[in-house]
């Protein structure tokens, strides 16, 4: 299957989908995603760091200005569903161009905020735009390219997700402590004016399909489906406890309106769903959501305590922990484009599996030398490791489900992916964070929304050394029992992955997988 003509660029020739390699018009669609996927996905850890300062600045508490990133999140979840009708009815480079307006729109205005409420109110004008960058700007490139290049430029579109971790605390942190917190929302404006020159430029238009009819009950059952349920993880995770009535009532409506719209999508009557879970029948779709959701569960939330560990048991700031976070998005840099190419050449099985591996020995290092003063270059190590593994994993598992599908199916699969994405990275860091907070609790430690807290300040020197050091050892060996289960996570993940295609992708529809 070859990219039709409607999706390619300017510079694209007709056959250009059945050549080996990544052409010019191909790299320059890559350009203009990457450009969208930067801001989109740099924000979200930029501004974690500076959720202090902002409390500080608008005299407001934690629990307040908490909202300015999970209002983001929120809208986030909301707007992702609607993501591919919206493709099909208007077009994908006018959902791209909107998209990138209201978050750039968004980001100027956060940053002349007031105070924490216009500020929040901001924030989810930004989730809006940016909420629908990334399946947009997939779709786009997907097609562009064609079934037999689609993990070479998962690939790219990879970088800036694992690097967007990475950079953002390191990023964020100098913008706060050196600049204003203003500009960690003005950063995006420049790049979202020349994300917006390149993409009407580069981006040839694609012919928007009027008949495409929005499916409102499934737009209903959700969106607020998806947002009750990630407040509630959210919510749960910060406070380390989900019995309270406010999350366990918003976690259990989110479930059952999500489930709700799984069989409303399912109903033989509904023609065309929000979203096409009949995707789901597709081995290779099913096999590369099950990895997916087990991946990155484990992944995401072993990267969230890793900070915490750095700056808790090794006393180190927000900027230096950021630093020291640094090895794994070098790791991934080094395999992502190797594993984009395997992926297009073997097939993404024996690719996923080669890097599912890797990613265990380097969470296998953490869980067996976090101690109190385990070595610096011991951990970069691992850090490194673990980038090695997920820049052979995570894209290529996109890939996978992606190869097999017909050119109008890429926009609903693609909402579909970034929708599990989603919510299973919402899920796995509340997963842990609560773990986390158990065995801290099980030493009889404090702990402050998930993360260890240890005596600081005049209170700290208050305190006999030898007492400071059983503290941090306690808290070394809480951090050190969680990665063991991030680790048993990631085991699971070699179930669905056995699944996964393996051979090298020809662009044929795979068979569907009876569903009971």
């Amino acid at each position: 299957m070859t990219a039709p003509a409607s999706s390619q660029t300017k510079a694209d020739p007709p056959d250009s989908a059945s050549a080996g390699g990544l052409d010019r018009g191909v790299l320059a669609v890559a350009i203009v995603v990457v450009l969208g996927a930067i801001m989109s996905i740099l924000d979200v850890t930029v501004v974690n760091v500076a959720l202090k300062h902002l409390s500080e600045d608008f005299d407001a508490s934690l629990a307040t200005i908490q909202w300015v990133a999970t209002g983001y999140t929120l809208a986030l979840a909301t707007v992702i569903p609607v993501t591919g009708w919206a493709s099909a009815r208007f077009g994908t480079k006018r959902l791209y161009i909107l998209s990138i307006v209201l978050f750039v729109a968004g980001s100027a205005l956060a940053g002349t905020a007031w105070n924490a409420e216009s500020l929040i109110a901001f924030r989810v004008l930004q989730g809006l735009g940016g909420g629908m960058i990334m399946p947009a700007g997939m779709t786009i490139l997907t097609q562009a390219a064609g079934p037999q290049r689609v993990g070479q430029v998962m690939s790219i579109v990879g970088i800036p997700m694992l690097l967007g971790p990475i950079t953002g605390p390191i990023l964020g942190g100098w913008l706060v402590d050196d600049v204003s917190w203003r500009w960690i929302f003005y950063i995006n404006v420049p790049i979202g004016a020349v994300a917006l020159f390149l993409a009407a430029r580069i981006l040839k238009r694609d012919e928007p399909r009027p008949a495409e009819r929005l499916d409102f009950l499934g737009l209903l059952l959700l969106s607020p489906g998806l947002a009750a349920l990630i407040y509630g993880l959210a919510t749960g995770a910060e406070k380390s406890d989900f019995g309270r009535p406010n999350v366990l009532i918003a976690t259990i409506a989110g479930a059952v309106l999500t489930l709700g719209f799984v069989v409303h999508a399912l109903g033989r009557h509904n023609k065309n769903p929000l979203i096409d879970l009949r995707l789901f029948q597709r081995r290779s779709v099913a096999t590369a959501s099950g990895t997916l959701v087990l991946f990155a569960c484990a992944f995401f939330g072993a990267m969230l305590i890793l900070p915490l560990y750095y700056q808790s048991v090794r006393g180190e700031s927000a900027f230096t922990a950021g630093l020291l976070l640094a090895p794994q998005g070098v790791g991934a840099m080094v395999t992502m484009p190797i594993g984009g190419k395997l992926t297009d050449r073997v097939g993404p099985g024996r690719v996923v599996w080669i890097g599912l591996t890797i990613v265990v020995l380097g969470v296998a290092g953490f869980a067996s030398q976090l101690t109190a003063d385990a070595s610096y270059w011991g951990l970069g190590a691992a850090l490194f490791v673990m980038g090695l593994g997920m820049g052979m994993t995570m894209m290529p598992t996109m890939s996978a489900a992606m190869q097999t599908l017909q050119h109008d199916e890429v926009p609903r699969a693609s909402t579909a992916l970034n929708i599990i994405q989603q919510v299973a990275g919402s899920i796995g860091t509340a997963f842990i964070a609560v773990l986390l907070a158990s065995q801290l609790r099980a030493r009889d430690l404090p702990t402050g929304g998930g993360a260890a807290e240890a005596p600081a300040g005049a209170q700290a020197q208050q305190v006999p050394p030898e007492v400071m050091a059983q503290v941090f050892n306690k808290m070394a060996d809480a951090f050190q029992t969680t990665y063991w289960w991030s680790l048993a996570l990631l085991v699971l993940a070699f179930i669905p992955a056995l699944m996964l295609p393996r051979k090298k992708p020809d662009g044929a529809v795979d068979a569907p997988m009876p569903m009971h």
